[in-house]
């Protein structure tokens, strides 16, 4: 079964809702230039709310964080994944957090983007459309080339990423066969605010796709 992140929250209400709708993971986003940018002061009210409402894993979105400024985030906020989001390299990410679950973004601008998937000492990838705003942008990328990762390294759990919404999510799951999927601005109303009847929609037709 496809897993479902869903990225970007800012409002503890609304996150709440996001976990109790059935997500697996939720995403809060620590790069200040992010539209959806959390404080760990509000990343903590998140946290709380979303660990009340339902099972969701947390996962925090950095774009090259310093490890004192990862370690200042994590003595505030539990969370249970890193998704590095930057220019790391290999022997970087495993500096930032070590012992932490790591995901690492890849940008998937052509098919030489997923060369060397080996390297990096992450325990998933992560497949993004391209941007200076390092995701969130509601554009696909060409899904022949997260579908040649999946074939080429069967066994690295694979996050597909990049302009999914619920009318496309199915046919994303069933050309890529990822691990897990992961939408922001697909299910949303406004920046950082998840409309409930797109995330119940996403997710049905996560949970549905083959």
């Amino acid at each position: 079964m496809t897993l479902v992140k869903i990225c970007g929250v800012i409002d503890p209400d609304n996150a709440a809702a996001v976990a109790a709708a059935g997500a697996d993971f939720i995403g809060l986003n620590f790069w200040p230039r992010s539209k959806r940018f959390v404080t760990r002061e509000r990343a903590a009210e998140l946290a709380a709310a979303i660990r009340s409402a339902g099972p969701a894993r947390l996962v925090g979105v950095f774009v090259d964080a310093k490890p004192d400024e990862v370690a200042a985030v994590l003595a505030q906020v539990e969370l249970d994944i890193l998704q590095l989001h930057g220019d790391e390299t290999p022997a970087r990410l495993l500096a930032i957090a070590p012992g932490r679950s790591l995901w690492k973004v890849v940008a998937a601008h052509d098919a030489t983007a997923v060369d060397d998937l080996e390297r990096w000492p992450a325990d998933a990838i992560l497949l993004d459309t391209p941007s200076l705003d390092r995701g969130g942008t509601g554009k696909t990328f060409d899904w022949s080339i997260a579908r040649g990762a999946r074939e080429r390294y069967p066994a690295r759990p694979l996050v597909l990423a990049g302009g999914l919404h619920p009318d496309n999510v199915a046919a994303a799951i069933t050309e890529v066969s990822p691990w897990a999927v992961d939408v922001a601005s697909g299910v949303e109303s406004a920046p950082g605010i998840k409309d409930p009847a797109r995330v119940a929609d996403f997710i049905a037709a996560v949970r549905a796709a083959r």
